[in-house]
């Protein structure tokens, strides 16, 4: 079987990837559409969070097609001992052992790049983790994924919750802004993203460190890319000017009914005032105006992460089953 890696000038072979893409996540997880062309194509190029890596596809029997493909992550700052890839088979393919000797040949990439552990993500109870536990992988951290159906929200309802946050939240103010984070909140924004470090999660992962060049550089790079439209509300803290709380959602413009929760988090020195539910109903208000064909929004969660779940269910989400579950396996374990 040959695996080729894929040229990020190759459109052609990017665009195939992305029928599997499409093919398998309507099979495997129709609750949540596939990205789009766009979107994908960045997402090769760039992963999520600017980690570098490379993408390995399976040619079909046809010039221009496509039956599997991977990307793999090789982070460069932190978590250098790991690499994190989830290999895809188009649903026609299946059974045929393309799983396995993309398997093998991830395993082989992540030893190569000086990879101790492999890690990947599967739906629970889904044939990709049926899949990950024949393999070997060890099952981790779990995550819920919810869905907040616009169309079900009593009129004036974020506003009550916007209203009633801000009354345990006197000395803050809202900004907000679209696109790419403006250059006065660098280092800010940086500070909310490192507040993520204690969210829960598997053990033997370290601590992702952000600073103002790192937000500029990585954080911003599918809205460069793409024409993604991006929202971000911040609580700044009225004493000093810090960065207390942010939330961010992305919209793909391909997929215009859908919007995509990035980031919420709330530093720990300004926790206990509602900042994450009144910057979430703040934005859930402006989403409203700017976006109004979006009637649903995707969010996802640790699964022990009480507090982020209490206020999204405030909110009006909703458990979108099945959730995700991480995995992992050691490199060594090639066979």
């Amino acid at each position: 079987m040959r695996i080729v890696r894929l040229d990020p000038a190759d459109t052609d072979a990017a665009r195939a990837c992305h029928v599997v893409h499409v093919a398998a996540q309507t099979a495997d997880d129709p609750a949540e559409p596939p990205q789009s062309l766009q979107v994908f194509s960045a997402w090769l190029r760039t992963g999520w969070g600017g980690n570098p890596g490379e993408v390995w596809f399976v040619p079909g029997e046809m010039d221009g097609d496509a039956v599997a493909w991977y990307r793999i992550e090789l982070p460069d700052l932190e978590n250098r001992d790991r690499a994190f890839a989830i290999p895809v088979v188009h649903p026609a393919s299946r059974r045929r052992g393309i799983g396995g000797e993309l398997l093998r040949h991830v395993l082989e990439r992540a030893k190569e790049n000086g990879r101790t552990v492999l890690d990947t993500v599967v739906l629970q109870g889904s044939a990709g983790e049926a899949f990950a536990r024949h393999a070997g992988f060890t099952a981790g951290l779990a995550e819920a994924r919810r869905m907040l159906d616009l169309r079900k929200v009593p009129a004036g309802q974020f506003a009550r919750l916007r209203e009633t946050a801000a009354g345990k939240a006197a000395g803050y103010t809202l900004v907000s802004w679209t696109g790419v984070t403006p250059d006065e909140y660098l280092e800010r924004v940086a500070g909310t993203f490192n507040a993520m470090n204690d969210a829960p999660r598997d053990e033997g992962w370290e601590e992702d460190i952000w600073d103002a060049q790192r937000v500029r550089e990585r954080a911003d790079e599918i809205l460069r890319r793409t024409d993604v439209r991006g929202y971000s509300v911040a609580a700044l803290h009225d004493a000093t000017g810090e960065m207390a709380a942010l939330t961010q959602v992305e919209i793909d413009p391909g997929i215009p009914g859908w919007g995509y929760q990035g980031l919420t988090a709330v530093t720990r020195p300004h926790r206990g005032h509602r900042l994450g539910l009144l910057t979430k109903a703040a934005m859930l208000q402006w989403l409203a105006e700017a976006e109004p064909k979006v009637d649903r929004i995707v969010t996802g969660n640790a699964a022990s992460n009480k507090h982020m779940i209490a206020v999204n269910e405030t909110l009006g989400f909703e458990l979108l089953e099945p959730g995700w579950q991480f995995h992992q396996i050691p490199v060594s374990d090639v066979r």
